[in-house]
């Protein structure tokens, strides 16, 4: 049994660099359904990869409930009315524009 073990920890290596190599697009869904299942088996049975994978799967979630802080409510009413006054002046015609060459 050692024996197999140790020529399955030959091939793993070369396994286990393609599989770290696909951990964004495995988090992302991006690999096809077969390539998707390959990693999947691969993570059941290794370790190594499996902790590389959570750590990866866990510094995503940290960035994404991070990023999804709130804006305060007088910025946006601030940006909403900045946004509606360029939309007036371009449909105007631009008379900021116009004025200015008087």
């Amino acid at each position: 049994m050692d024996a197999l073990r140790t020529i399955d920890n030959e091939f793993e290596s070369d396994e286990c660099r393609k599989v770290i190599t696909q951990l964004y697009e495995f988090l992302d869904s991006e690999l096809t359904d077969d390539r998707r299942e390959r990693v999947r088996q691969h993570l059941d049975h290794c370790g190594s990869c499996l902790e590389a994978f959570e750590f990866e799967a866990e510094l995503r979630a940290v960035i994404v409930s991070h990023s999804k802080e709130q804006v305060p409510e007088g910025l946006m009413r601030k940006l909403a009315m900045l946004i509606e006054e360029e939309e007036l002046i371009e449909e105007e015609g631009g008379l900021t524009s116009d004025h200015s060459s008087e």
